[in-house]
């Protein structure tokens, strides 16, 4: 029995049968039902090849956990996104935390060192800097862009600082110059949470082609997802390697993907005398240089992503496609200001971010597209020293612009899951809303 024959002959007929009850699949978004159906804000842009080929992985592969099919998503993503080496972790989230405590052990960084990093945003960009015993040193937003004041990072600059934390608001860099300016004469490396802005470019370059190292995550929200997941990346292959090591438990042992087979490993002396305390011949997967944790991807994950790159420029087409349109249903909007790109950048827009002159606006305007299912979200955690969880970290107070974000902002999708179709009714709703 061939089980490619008999997965793809499986999946079609299930997808045949299920016709019309799954509008998350690209292909099924033009059967959408205005009288009854909902906009999602985003989901998976997926067909048969992606379920295909987890299940193939699943009951026809070598691994379950992180193996060959996780090692060649690593590499096919780097290779498409100007890296030397990267590594997928469980979810965006845990890229952030790894890559903060690899940059910090790689470069020395002391407890109590300081990041600068917007106040505004989501909330395990921060997360990251805390659980790593460093200090994050807040910038207010420019309300124009709603990216961060380049002017009052100068203020927060101590010979403790250490890095730029940058998170473009879904997936736009703002004034992308200043940034780099301010980190050249400061002499400060830029690090970057990407997970809102794969693909997104500033004068032909990725935003991450000016990273010393960056995240990304492959939630199934954003431009291409594995389900769950994450992705720490770098030019500098020792970051990489001290990532790897975090993320998997701790272990010296840098052996991925088929190497993991090799009787004697990359090094060709797994069986040795590794620890020096100890006289014995040990296995060198089991010797840990580090304090880790177990994030580590399933292999069917690596199989998905594999699928999703092949699918990336035709999301990012789409995904602008989508904002452009988008814009023109809301700029007839009274009391609605909408954030463009600036001359030099080329957005793969996460999503079409609002800003409404009142909060009163906003309220009503979300409330009615909410009740007419069309998906809105929070530009994420506001200002978040107004969170309860994050209020021990500094006055919110002092960044007035950011405290405005939850009472005036608000985004709406672009994914490549929203079909024409589906904006015709949202530009239908838009036309008929009174405020």
């Amino acid at each position: 029995m061939n089980i490619d024959n008999l997965t793809k002959e499986f999946i079609e007929k299930y997808f045949e049968s299920k016709s019309g009850t799954a509008p998350y699949l690209w292909n099924k978004s033009n059967i959408f039902d205005p009288s009854k159906d909902s906009v999602y804000y985003s989901g998976p842009f997926w067909n048969s090849e992606e379920i295909e080929s987890a299940i193939k992985c699943l009951v026809d592969g070598q691994w379950l956990s992180s193996g060959e099919k996780v090692n060649q998503f690593e590499r096919k993503f780097s290779k498409i996104f100007n890296f030397n080496e990267s590594l997928m972790v469980n979810s965006g989230s845990s890229a952030n935390l790894i890559m903060v405590a690899a940059l910090k052990k790689y470069f020395g960084w002391e407890d109590g060192d300081e990041i600068i990093v917007s106040v505004v945003g989501f909330p395990t960009t921060v997360s990251a800097i805390i659980q790593n015993n460093l200090v994050p040193k807040f910038v207010d937003i420019n309300w124009n862009d709603l990216n961060w004041d380049v002017q009052q990072m100068r203020k927060q600059i101590t010979n403790k600082t250490r890095a730029i934390f940058s998170s473009p608001v879904l997936g736009n860099p703002g004034n992308f110059d200043l940034v780099l300016n301010f980190s050249s004469d400061f002499n400060i490396p830029i690090i970057s949470d990407n997970c809102d802005s794969l693909g997104s470019k500033w004068r032909d370059k990725y935003l991450t082609d000016y990273s010393l190292a960056a995240s990304c995550s492959f939630y199934p929200a954003h431009h291409i997802t594995t389900m769950e997941g994450g992705m720490v990346s770098s030019n500098n292959p020792e970051i990489i390697e001290v990532a790897r090591s975090l993320a998997w438990w701790g272990r010296a042992c840098y052996c991925v993907g088929r190497q993991n087979l090799l009787p004697y490993g990359t090094c060709k002396k797994r069986f040795s005398q590794w620890i020096e305390d100890c006289d014995d011949v040990v296995d060198h997967k089991y010797v840990f240089e580090n304090i880790g944790y177990n994030l580590k991807p399933l292999d069917l994950q690596g199989a998905i992503g594999l699928i999703q790159l092949n699918k990336f420029a035709e999301i990012d087409r789409i995904r602008k496609m989508n904002k452009f349109r988008v814009d023109n249903i809301f700029e007839s909007v009274q009391g609605i200001r909408l954030i463009t790109e600036f001359k030099h950048a080329s957005v793969s827009w996460f999503g079409a971010p609002l800003v409404c002159e009142t909060s009163t606006l906003k309220r009503s305007l979300v409330a009615f597209l909410e009740k007419n299912r069309i998906q809105t979200r929070n530009y994420f955690a506001g200002n978040l020293l107004m969170q309860p969880g994050y209020k021990s970290l500094g006055d919110w107070r002092e960044f007035p612009n950011a405290t405005q974000v939850l009472g005036k902002v608000f985004f709406v999708g672009v994914s490549p899951t929203i079909s024409e179709k589906m904006l015709d009714y949202v530009e239908y709703i838009v036309n008929n809303f009174n405020i």
